[in-house]
């Protein structure tokens, strides 16, 4: 592997120019976005070797880490230019209504749909670490759609990142990560959202915040500019999400209402053991 071209040169996108670049020292990385700032401060943190508009004709791997609502243009687009030997690989959040928009598209098979289980509640090239993706899951989707010889370029990448590769539907992850993940920010945001409308008659209520609520909070911090497209790119499997979610939080707080202790311990009860679903995924 001698060419990366990177896409979003945010957290992840960032990430992975600096973990490919420790693994292969002799690795030239260019990379493009459309943020000027970004674009410098990725060149000066070595994220990339330089910067350019579009992948050369010899790149091995072009990878997309834009926002999920940019990403259905900008892989056609990517697809459209890229040279016959060139894997394009998309790290986006939601996968069914990308790998729809280029079912039939000539390049089909230089296409890898791709979505690492790894980040952190900061955002841009300053806050990419080489170690962001050490040991995370990278789901694929319609793997037998894409090239073998070029899927073996994706391999070696990912076998240099130590990422653990897990197969789904893209509907399936959708639907999943809707829940595992999705509606996990949707609930961090707006516990952020009503504890901070409840400062505005309290300036002191932050003084007795502990570590319960700074970890369940903490991603309410995470970038506006990537979740917003995604709540909207799976809207469906969200709002499915949603409605079971507020159908248990109807019910527990009918529960508080009526004083009905025994009923909350017994639904606490039950829920602890997600403890031990979560220790076997380890």
């Amino acid at each position: 592997m001698n060419k990366i071209h990177i896409i979003g040169l945010g957290l992840l996108g960032g990430s992975f120019g600096l973990g490919a670049r420790r693994k292969f020292p002799e690795l030239k990385v260019t990379g493009q976005d459309i943020s000027s700032d970004n674009l410098r401060d990725a060149q000066t943190l070595g994220i990339i070797t330089e910067a350019k508009e579009q992948a050369d004709e010899d790149t091995d791997i072009v990878i997309l880490a834009t926002p999920a609502d940019s990403l259905g243009d900008l892989l056609v687009q990517t697809l459209d230019q890229i040279g016959p030997e060139t894997l394009v690989i998309d790290l986006g959040s939601t996968k069914s209504k990308l790998c729809q928009k280029v079912t039939n598209h000539p390049k089909r098979k230089q296409y890898l749909a791709g979505h690492p289980i790894a980040g952190t509640e900061y955002s841009g090239p300053k806050a990419a670490f080489a170690d962001l993706l050490d040991r995370k899951v990278m789901i694929l989707c319609e793997m037998e759609k894409t090239d073998l010889h070029l899927k073996e370029k994706a391999y070696q990448l990912f076998e240099a990142l130590n990422l653990k590769l897990r197969f789904m539907d893209p509907e399936e992850h959708d639907r999943h990560l809707a829940f595992v993940s999705h509606l996990s920010h949707v609930s961090s945001f707006m516990l952020g959202k009503t504890v901070m409308q409840k400062m505005a008659d309290d300036k002191n209520i932050f003084d007795m915040a502990g570590s319960g609520f700074a970890s369940t909070v903490r991603l309410a911090k995470s970038s506006p500019a990537m979740w917003a497209p995604i709540l909207t790119e799976n809207k469906d499997n969200i709002l499915a999400a949603l409605d079971g979610y507020i159908s248990n939080l109807q019910d527990i707080r009918g529960k508080i209402a009526e004083g009905d202790s025994d009923s909350l311990y017994q639904d606490m009860a039950e829920i602890n053991k997600i403890r031990d679903i979560l220790d076997l995924g380890k």
